[in-house]
């Protein structure tokens, strides 16, 4: 078994506490994904996984066998960095078989495990090469395939796809997938880009300040996110939030701070006459059938598949992702309605899910 354990792990520089007590269960064979904003302490956890950073308190599991005190070579873990950190006078291959090579493994050895490597990564023709002479993306897989061939318990990667641009994130974000189906091993991974949360991981942590947000499945985050930071953390673009009072008993509607009634279908028991916080997701918005909310539009951005308008309602802008063509011009005040099974409340004050 080669899960992981982080159990009330905290860590503090002198007086000033980063990381709070963060709980989280990894499974053997897990793709866990650790995200939120610059700043949140995701890096500094994964480092503390790796040995990297000393932990202030807490333990740290690594299938079964507490690592708090073991330096980063006794873990069993293998990291791949933001930065690739290879050799520039070594080859491809030297680079991918010197950790083997430190622990005296034998020539024989170490040609077989690179052999594997470079064929499940596609690097058999850049084996004789220099990190110089390589792309980017090339210059990534030689970095997994040098975490590769240690065969560790867990897989570490700290935003391994920052340094690339958009066309070739996407496909080695369908690499890194791949490579995990295939070889079934337990990684953590850590990155500020919710899309790549969303799209590679089987579980996610959410973080901000140093603490768990949430811990779940994509789409359970994406469907039931617990709160105001977590619901506006990850979709993209970001969910849309208007502030108002519940009225209307029997026909409930949100009330805007200017008057303005806003008809809902349903509405959560708890949320009835109370402040909220309304969350909207911007597909979730469509043409009214009939008499809806009037709202003006201020810039149309087409993508091809989908159209991202932003639209201003009473003051503030929400965004609008339409699936359907539809001529729109700015200026044009348009009657738009609400996906009301797929609305999203919060209480206004704790920002918690209703």
């Amino acid at each position: 078994m080669s899960g992981l354990t982080i159990k009330n792990v905290r860590k503090s520089y002198g007086a000033v506490n980063i990381i709070h007590g963060v709980d989280v269960e990894i499974s053997d064979g897990e793709f866990v994904i650790l995200v939120g904003p610059s700043g949140c302490g995701k890096s500094t956890l994964l480092r503390m996984i790796a040995g990297l950073e000393d932990i202030t308190g807490g333990e740290i599991s690594i299938g079964g066998r507490v690592v708090n005190d073991l330096p980063p070579k006794d873990r069993d873990i293998a990291m791949v960095f933001q930065n690739y950190a290879l050799y520039p006078q070594m080859t491809v291959a030297e680079n991918m078989g010197f950790a083997l090579q430190l622990a005296g493994a034998k020539r024989a050895e170490i040609d077989r495990k690179v052999g594997e490597a470079a064929n499940i990564l596609g690097l058999q023709p850049l084996l004789g090469r220099k990190p110089a002479h390589l792309s980017g993306g090339q210059r990534q897989r030689v970095a997994m395939g040098r975490a590769i061939v240690r065969d560790p318990k867990v897989f570490l990667f700290d935003e391994p796809l920052s340094n690339l641009d958009a066309k070739l994130r996407v496909k080695m974000r369908a690499e890194i997938k791949a490579l995990h189906q295939r070889l079934k091993t337990t990684i953590v991974y850590v990155t500020h880009d919710q899309i790549e949360a969303m799209t590679m991981a089987d579980k996610i942590v959410v973080l901000q300040g140093g603490k768990v947000e949430q811990v779940g499945s994509p789409l359970e985050l994406y469907d039931r996110p617990k709160n105001v930071f977590v619901a506006g953390f990850l979709g993209s673009p970001a969910m849309n939030f208007l502030e108002g009072r519940i009225t209307g008993g029997a026909t409930p509607a949100l009330t805007l701070p200017s008057g303005t009634r806003i008809p809902l279908a349903h509405v959560p028991a708890q949320a009835d006459a109370r402040d909220i916080i309304l969350g909207i997701r911007p597909e979730d918005i469509a043409f009214a059938s009939d008499e809806g909310i009037a709202a003006t539009v201020s810039v149309i951005e087409p993508t091809g598949s989908e159209t991202h308008v932003a639209l201003e309602l009473e003051g503030r802008e929400i965004t609008w992702v339409m699936r359907e063509r539809a001529e729109l011009t700015p200026g044009q005040v348009v009657q738009i309605s609400l996906k009301s099974p797929n609305l999203h409340f919060f209480d206004k004050v704790t920002q918690q899910r209703l």
